[in-house]
């Protein structure tokens, strides 16, 4: 099994010992016992001064839902929220610390707002002399890189700095990727993880599978949410509020039986089952409201969901123009700050082929895929 770096804080104990630590993490941060950070740090003797959680809080609250600060109802350590009206720490927050450590799993997806907290306190903690250590963790879908680079001038909480939307990093490596593309001074380390290969999938890891947001229930989820997250952008449920978020998707005006005859006729993936499928929402897009659509079961641990994800875009938009609609994120649509540029927009418009716009992806993802060759910890 696959140790974490969490697991390894005995044999990196100089990195944390009399430093005064600032701790970056939720309920995702639990060693291979399940043992949550907080405790681990305790027992290893190790000053935890303050908390600092990403989007969901400590505790899982629900999806863009406000975190206020409070205290660690254990340890009495101030927990300081740093999603809604306060995304970076302050030097008042950093001030009396030593030392920042991040410990949050990830799903490997650009979209996923975690990475861009741990972005943020690089920065923070660069600006304030602080170093700064990641105890590294399994990317879930391992190390295979797609889709295009993010465009800067669409940059938000949900996307930027250059990433690809599917980066193939563990946490750690992408420590290193961000140092290097804000052009850092800063003393970063990353504990790296014992018995892991950068090929590895989640469930060739041999760890439980280790909750990261109360929507990706699943290793299955996270396969489908890649490219499911796109659904965001639209009036379609994506099955948030549902058992199988990412792996549903449906709305009250469709026709589930004659979407699946024409699913089957466009998609071709043998590393996918699909079948029609009523569900009922009990929060988030239609609550309360029976949905028509379709369910997706992935086949294997290296399915790539995004061409799915929007061949079932586009034929639901082709097949109800007057009720199927898009959502907008700030001065762009929602579907652009998601995707990263506006192929996406144009495919689903019709200028662009599926193939056109997913050759275009993969050179882009080959270039980035090229970028971060030497950053990599792990053969």
């Amino acid at each position: 099994m696959v140790s974490l770096g969490i697991d390894r804080l005995g044999a990196y104990r100089s990195l944390f010992a009399g430093k005064r630590i600032g701790l970056i993490t939720n309920y995702s941060g639990v060693d291979s016992r399940l043992m949550d950070d907080m405790t681990v740090f305790h027992e290893a003797g190790f000053r935890v001064e303050k908390l600092f959680t990403p989007e969901h809080g400590m505790y899982g609250a629900m999806d863009g839902a406000g975190i206020g600060d409070c205290r660690h109802p254990k340890y009495g350590t101030p927990m300081i929220s740093l999603y809604g009206d306060k995304l970076t720490p302050s030097a008042e927050d950093l001030a009396g610390l030593d030392l920042l450590v991040y410990d949050i799993q990830d799903v490997g997806m650009r979209y996923y707002t975690y990475i861009y907290t741990m972005a943020n306190c690089m920065r923070a903690a660069d600006a304030a002399g602080l170093s700064m250590v990641v105890l590294d963790r399994p990317n879930p879908l391992g190390r295979a890189v797609s889709g295009n680079r993010m465009d800067p001038k669409y940059d938000c909480f949900v996307g930027a700095h250059r990433l690809a939307t599917r980066y193939g990093l563990t946490a750690g490596e992408l420590g290193y990727y961000f140092k290097r593309h804000f052009g850092l001074s800063l003393d970063y380390r990353a504990v790296p993880m014992a018995g892991y290969r950068a090929d590895m999938t989640w469930p060739e890891t041999g760890q439980l599978w280790n909750l990261p947001s109360p929507s990706i229930h699943t290793f299955d989820t996270a396969l489908c949410y890649e490219g499911g997250c796109f659904f965001e952008a639209t009036n379609i449920s994506e099955g948030r509020g549902t058992a199988e978020p990412f792996q549903i998707y449906g709305a009250p005006f469709i026709d589930m039986d004659r979407l699946l005859s024409v699913l089957r006729e466009r998609i071709k993936d043998p590393n996918l089952a699909m079948r029609a499928r009523a569900f009922t929402p009990f929060w988030s897009k239609h609550a309360g409201q029976v949905c028509f659509g379709v369910e997706f079961i992935p086949l294997s641990p290296r399915l790539d969901f995004m061409p799915t994800a929007l061949t079932l875009m586009k034929t639901l938009k082709d097949m109800y123009p007057d009720q199927f609609e898009f959502r907008s994120y700030a001065d762009v649509s929602r579907l652009t700050s998601l995707s990263g540029d506006t192929g996406a927009d144009s495919y689903l418009r019709g200028e662009l082929t599926l193939s056109e716009l997913l050759d275009d992806w993969r050179a882009q993802s080959a270039e980035f895929e090229a970028e971060v060759a030497a950053l990599r910890l792990y053969e």
